[in-house]
């Protein structure tokens, strides 16, 4: 039992979404005493705790008036409103560096709304209509479901805007359209935003390590990932990513709180409550109920997305199948209408509490002619809700893939080896403990060894044919005749790999001791012009730069010395002391050490100094960013090679100067215009090769991959058709699979095959 007042007072904090704390917290009024005004039938509360308790529930007039009414007070909780009331104080003029931030948030805005409703188009979700998810508010500390407000798919926008805290936790069982939420939740705030708004973007929480990055600069990172247009230079100095986010500009949207690896969750819990961030976070309720037993997120409303009821599926079902005007599904549906104890329509009727498995349930049947989704209703066949589940899964794929009469040859794909591709993909996420398909680190799925020894083939084979087709073209020219091409042929061979060999052993360093991965590049190299905003130079960048542009040229001239002085050997005739090859090789080492290294340190550093960021709306996708980072190596080679084939003539000739009598006779031009062409070539491949994303992306998953059978050979035909299909969908620069249900079960039916 309890008053009147404690009636109406429970009922508009449920209406606010707050708990009992949340209130006295925002009141500060005692816990204990909003608990006895809600529960007491003997509490009467003065009017100056009625008035901090309306203030903090942000309740309308009515609502004030309905809480003094309560207690018997007269006066309203609001004075009259004056007979002309004053003007609102003007706004106060924004500065140039506001300025320059809402247009990039503005711009990072266009770029979501439209990916967002291609994501939305992709699934389906409109087709034929909603499925009408909904969700309920409970107690933050799940003790027990709460009576407060609930509502759709489309309010919860809405819902989110009354919350004075602008936290919101999104619980649901697997499948219950939590993601759908997510993407629902930002066209409907955008549709709402004002330019000072910030922007929702959805993370994926899934990939975030709580014990190595604190929650801003992980969102930063992920920004910039996604987002290459970020990394310009903000009016304060730092990127506009960072900007963005410490302005507010940025509103989380964390998708998938029980992704977070095991054992994880309460760490993570832990960093969001170190924030003061407004967020929106999903979850399924187990997961974030065991991290929150100690603890909640701070200052969070919570609400539970609940199953759909047997009405919306009797409603939805038929209309996915027009051309029999629902027919198919009617006995599946006269069974959960008409016979709900059954064993066979309890088990459906559990299977098809979520979307994920509405969803799937259509693919098998209303998109799959001649399927008889009675089939459904067998006991002997499916016993549990957990057979029926796997069966839609497995049904998925041969659905999808299956053969259509006006398909594009070149896009039907045998289900089988579709099946075993997208297996090889759902395991290599699960070894990476991530559910993001990036194109950049598809080559971890290979072991080390045979990443290294592939580094290292291809760099032999790229070398020995351009020296191959280099020399058999200087030599054609010079007159001596189709016997060269023997002559050229050896020079490939003999110095292919060595300087293979030493870029395998350069890349090898790098990723067994410093565990390096290749991301692709936020910049593209550009002609000196106009200055651009957002071009500023990192005084430590330019070390690293440097550093790593030095040690490359120490490989090349550590592989190149050897297979240099063997090629000579082999044009002079034999025989030759032991001695003189000792001696011809440590000096060509010697040269050529400082030769490239004094070189290529120089020019990563020009590199970086004509880097400039990609806009804003480039790389929005995956294939986008393939193509973009593709482009910028490729213009880096074209831009630098000349540049570093100068740098060698020129720098040859300075040490040949230099050394000369002290080494012994020494001999640069004109052979030196030769290696210094050679150099170029050789090492600027080389380096794109082992150095670049796109080049591990070309050498590992466009070549090793599709030749051990683990991918097709047009692998971005292959994803993009699969997004398509509906197999995956887009977050950002990543693809994923559909559901980490999809994801699980694949991976662990393809183990069990």
């Amino acid at each position: 039992m309890s008053s009147p007042f404690g009636t109406v007072l429970r009922r508009l904090r449920a209406q606010a979404g707050m708990t009992q704390e949340q209130l006295a917290e925002q009141s500060q009024i005692a816990v204990r005493t909003i608990r006895r005004l809600e529960t007491d039938p003997s509490a009467e509360p003065r009017v100056k705790t009625v008035t901090l308790l309306a203030n903090a529930l942000d309740t309308s007039p009515d609502s004030r008036r309905e809480l003094l009414a309560a207690i018997n007070a007269a006066p309203p909780l609001d004075p009259e409103p004056a007979a002309t009331p004053p003007p609102p104080p003007a706004p106060l003029p924004r500065t140039a560096s506001q300025e320059a931030l809402l247009e990039a948030a503005d711009q990072l805005r266009q770029v979501l709304q439209a990916r967002w409703q291609r994501e939305e188009e992709q699934r389906r979700i409109h087709d034929p209509f909603p499925l009408p998810v909904r969700f309920r508010s409970v107690p933050a500390r799940l003790a027990d479901v709460d009576s407060g407000p609930s509502g759709t798919l489309g309010d919860i926008a809405a819902t989110y805007r009354r919350l004075t805290s602008g936290r919101l936790v999104v619980l649901g069982s697997a499948g219950s359209g939590k993601t759908i939420l997510t993407t629902r939740f930002a066209l409907d705030f955008l549709a709402t935003r004002e330019p000072d708004d910030p922007v929702p973007v959805v993370f994926s929480l899934g990939s975030w390590d709580p014990t190595s990055a604190v929650l801003r600069d992980w969102l930063i990172e992920r920004l910039l990932r996604d987002h290459p247009g970020l990394v310009a230079t903000a009016p304060n100095g730092s990127t506009l990513a960072k900007a963005l986010v410490e302005a507010g500009l940025i509103l989380p949207v964390l998708d998938g709180f029980d992704e977070i690896a095991g054992g994880l969750h309460r760490v993570a819990l832990d960093g969001l409550n170190a924030t003061t961030l407004p967020l929106v976070l999903t979850s399924r309720r187990e997961e974030y109920e065991k991290a929150a037993r100690a603890t909640t997120l701070a200052r969070a409303a919570c609400v539970e997305l609940t199953p759909l009821a047997p009405s919306d599926v009797d409603e939805y079902l038929p209309r996915t199948t027009p051309g029999d005007h629902g027919g198919a599904w009617a006995e599946v549906l006269d069974a959960l209408r008409d016979r709900p104890g059954d064993l066979a329509a309890t088990n459906l009727a559990q299977v098809l509490r979520t979307p994920l498995m509405v969803g799937l349930a259509r693919t098998a049947y209303s998109d799959a002619p001649g399927q008889d989704p009675a089939e459904l209703l067998d006991t002997a066949r499916f016993p549990t809700p957990e057979a029926i589940e796997d069966h839609l899964l497995d049904r998925f794929l041969p659905t999808v893939y299956r053969p259509l009469p006006a398909a594009n040859p070149l896009l039907d794909w045998d289900p089988e080896l579709a099946r075993r591709w997208l297996g090889h993909l759902a395991r290599h996420l699960d070894r990476l403990g991530t559910t993001d398909i990036a194109w950049w680190r598809l080559g971890l799925s290979l072991s080390r060894s045979t990443r290294i020894l592939a580094v290292a083939l291809g760099g032999s084979i790229a070398t020995g044919l351009i020296l191959f087709l280099s020399y058999a073209v200087l030599y054609l020219v010079s007159g001596q005749g189709l016997g060269s091409l023997r002559v050229a042929l050896s020079d490939g061979l003999l110095v292919g790999p060595e300087v293979g060999l030493a870029f395998g052993l350069a890349y090898g360093v790098m990723v067994v001791f410093r565990g390096a991965e290749f991301e692709p590049a936020r910049m593209r190299v550009r002609l000196p012009g106009r200055r651009r905003r957002g071009t500023g130079r990192s005084v430590r960048e330019l070390g690293v730069r440097f550093r790593a542009g030095t040690l490359t040229g120490l490989a090349v001239a550590l592989g190149y010395a050897p297979g240099y002085t063997a090629t000579q050997i082999v044009h002079n005739g034999f025989p030759v002391t032991l001695d003189e090859i000792v001696r011809t090789t440590l000096i060509n080492g010697f040269l050529y050490c400082l030769m490239f290294g004094l070189t290529t340190g120089p020019l990563f550093v020009l590199a970086y100094a004509l880097e400039a960021p990609v806009d804003i709306s480039s790389a929005t996708s995956p294939t986008t960013m393939l193509a973009t980072n593709r482009s910028t190596v490729l213009r880096s080679i074209l831009l630098l090679t000349p540049v570093l084939v100068l740098a060698v003539i020129l720098g040859g000739q300075l040490l040949v100067t230099v050394f000369d009598g002290v080494l012994g006779p020494l001999r640069w031009l004109p052979d030196g215009i030769v290696v210094g062409v050679l150099a170029g070539l050789t090492g600027a491949a080389c380096y794109a090769l082992t150095f670049t994303a796109w080049g591990q992306w070309l050498l590992l998953t466009r070549l090793v991959l599709p030749l051990t059978g683990r991918l097709p050979w047009p692998v971005t035909t292959f994803l993009d058709d699969a997004y398509q299909r509906g197999v995956l969908r887009q977050a950002g620069a990543v693809y994923q699979f559909r559901h980490t249900r999809l994801q699980q079960h694949l991976a662990h039916a393809t183990n069990r095959r």
